[in-house]
């Protein structure tokens, strides 16, 4: 970030203060310039020294000499802690002679949890927090529990509701907190694609170990015609001209580098006519729409694909709350083999459901609500609430546990 991009509060700060209280290591991981060294700063002091692995003299030190850097520190902040994996295991036997908790807090701009080594060396001894790019209701100071309201039964409204060209323009921006600041769609676009070409120069050497760089670019861009559908990895490998084991590889890069998602059908009680092939969801809109390629004008013609990019928006805005929420969701979707499905099946550890449709639209219709009747018969008692985000103003009753809502919701209070 820059020196002159506002500072937003973030709601995952509340989450980091009670794992520090209670856990010796404490992990933020999340994308790059998503505001993790920012937020981390803030837990930095005379007792917490911050030290970057982004600086090359401290990153060598942390190769060459793992143990004698870890010892040299009582309590620290390691910042982008993925560009020494070695530290790891240091950090485990410190912090098995000194179980203080709040010693170690890291960030890593890939999910370590997927690498095999990180796993098994920190079990037991670290907590995992994600920080993703800012979610809207940060961005303006609203609540940002629109997760817990509907699984409690209060259904959100909007005294103010964004919608039309608001909303576009909403969508364009992403989370990014160094994008949404400039003025212009061309720059926003212009650090768009430095970020994309950066991660895929540099960032991936950390956490894999890839042969021909030259074809991610491809992929992303092949991965990026596909969100917000279901994905046949098989096919679209072909397409890019690779086999399936090497795409589906790259794919997993793509996932720990926090790019996108694979969402995995919901199948709550184990049915059979489910489709199981994933779908492919985006974490940021705005990066999204410049590999698509797509403008406030070409946004406007084209509402097949904007309506594609409102759902990896919607999906990143539910991903965010979910990693500050008071309960614990997963958010997955729903197809089935009559064709009839629900963008997100958003549920508990209890098996508590709650649906959520999206529509690009003002207005919401009896077809709309196929999926999530459906899926009201399909979790019986377990089924909270169906919601049918629009592009509207009023929070209107339309069935048995069925709601019409405003996207705009997601982060008004």
């Amino acid at each position: 970030m820059t020196d002159d991009t506002p500072i937003y509060p973030r709601y995952i700060q509340p989450r980091i203060v009670e794992a520090l209280s209670d856990t010796p290591v404490v992990l933020l991981s999340g994308p790059r310039q998503a505001g993790k060294t920012t937020l981390v700063r803030q837990f930095a002091g005379e007792k917490r020294k911050f030290i970057t692995l982004d600086d090359e003299s401290t990153l060598l030190a942390a190769r060459q000499d793992p143990v004698g850097l870890i010892r040299s520190l009582d309590c620290a902040v390691i910042d982008e802690v993925q560009r020494a994996p070695s530290l790891l295991l240091a950090i485990k036997k410190s912090v098995d002679e000194d179980r203080r908790p709040g010693r170690f807090l890291l960030t890593g701009s890939a999910n370590l949890m997927a690498l095999p080594t990180a796993a098994d060396s920190l079990a037991g001894r670290m907590e995992t927090l994600v920080m993703l790019p800012l979610a809207g209701c940060e961005m303006q100071s609203a609540a940002g529990s629109w997760l817990d309201a509907v699984f409690e039964g209060r259904i959100p409204t909007t005294k103010h509701p964004e919608v039309g060209d608001k909303l576009l323009d909403k969508v364009l921006r992403g989370g990014y907190p160094d994008a949404i600041t400039r003025e212009t769609p061309r720059r926003r676009n212009a650090w768009a694609k430095q970020y994309v070409d950066a991660l895929v120069q540099r960032d991936v050497r950390d956490i894999a170990s890839i042969d021909k760089l030259d074809q991610l670019p491809w992929l992303l861009s092949a991965l990026a015609q596909m969100a917000g559908q279901l994905c046949n990895f098989a096919q679209l490998a072909g397409q890019v001209g690779l086999d399936s084991k090497t795409a589906n590889k790259y794919l997993a890069v793509f996932e720990q580098m926090f790019l996108l998602r694979r969402v995995q059908p919901w199948s709550g009680n184990r049915l059979s006519r489910i489709v199981k092939t994933p779908k492919i969801q985006f974490i940021d809109s705005g990066l999204l729409s410049t590999l698509l390629d797509l403008n406030e004008v070409s946004a406007t013609r084209n509402r097949q694909l904007f309506g594609r990019i409102l759902e990896s928006f919607v999906y990143s805005e539910l991903l965010k709350q979910a990693t500050w929420a008071e309960q614990n969701y997963t958010l997955y979707t729903y197809r089935d083999k009559d064709q009839v499905e629900v963008d997100f099946v958003v549920e508990t550890p209890a098996g508590q459901v709650v649906g959520v449709e999206l529509k690009a639209a003002a207005s919401v219709s009896a077809g709309d609500l196929a999926g999530l009747k459906k899926l009201a018969t399909l979790a019986g008692e377990k089924f909270v609430a169906g919601v049918v985000l629009y592009d509207g103003g009023e929070t209107l009753p339309i069935g048995d546990r069925l709601w019409a809502v405003p996207i705009s919701t997601l982060w008004q209070d």
